[in-house]
């Protein structure tokens, strides 16, 4: 016979004493903890370029080459041209008949529009996920609201870009909506390229940092409307930041 359990009130947090006791008594930051990984080489090909196009180290415009890659990444030519065909989807790169395979030129009005539909499913998915993290995950979400407000403090964008990931991995699976999340990947990124372009001439990681870490206590409180105005705010300060850089030179 299965014994009773409180009732939970939706999007009220409650309380972690008894998962706190099994998981020790010491919580390990999201941002810290190593994030469980799918093993296979398509999924560390597509990684692994995806962070190289997204730092910069590829640069938009690049030619890529599958057998170039595959001997930096130390894995095979099969796998790497699976992790290209899914950055295609993903708009991170180009692939061209009889020309081979480049990596994606910014674009100001195509970002701008990306906002617009980030906005939409972004709201969506910090509404979910305030519904419907468990405790685990509110825990998760209030120690990266610590972890952001450090990284703004110190300016740190390294800290805050392994916050951001974390953050933005923990929400997907918060929220429980796979088509959220199907769409979700397909724009964060091209997000995150065009903000590593141009943060440093904006300063940006402060703002940036804060307002990340207020979306993230909200979901954490279990608040959705307060999560939906924080992410409305952080699409605003976005919006105002890649307007800003229309007359910069790509």
């Amino acid at each position: 016979m299965r014994k009773a359990t409180a009732k939970k009130t939706p999007g009220t947090p409650s309380t972690t004493r008894a998962t706190a006791k099994k998981a020790g008594s010491k919580a390990t930051s999201p941002a810290d903890a190593p994030a469980a990984r799918p093993s296979s080489l398509t999924t560390q090909a597509y990684e692994r370029i995806e962070a190289l196009i997204v730092q910069l180290e590829l640069l938009p415009g690049t030619a890529l080459s599958e057998a170039e890659l595959s001997a930096r990444l130390g894995i095979g030519r099969t796998p790497v041209r699976e992790a290209l065909q899914r950055l295609a989807r993903e708009h991170l790169v180009q692939i061209l008949p009889q020309r081979g395979v480049l990596v994606s030129a910014l674009d100001i009005k195509r970002q701008l529009r990306l906002l617009e539909t980030r906005r939409e499913v972004e709201r969506l998915v910090a509404r979910c996920a305030a519904r419907r993290a468990t405790d685990q995950e509110r825990q998760q979400f209030a120690e990266l609201a610590k972890e952001f407000n450090a990284a703004a403090k110190a300016k740190d964008q390294t800290r805050f870009m392994r916050a951001d990931k974390a953050f933005n991995d923990l929400s997907l699976r918060a929220a429980r909506n796979e088509f959220a999340s199907g769409a979700m990947g397909l724009m964060h990124g091209l997000s995150r390229r065009f903000w590593f372009m141009h943060h440093r001439q904006a300063d940006d990681t402060q703002p940036i940092a804060v307002l990340h870490a207020r979306i993230s206590q909200a979901i954490a409180d279990g608040d959705e409307a307060l999560a939906a105005k924080a992410l409305d705010e952080l699409i605003d300060h976005n919006e105002a930041f890649t307007r800003s850089t229309v007359n910069t030179d790509f």
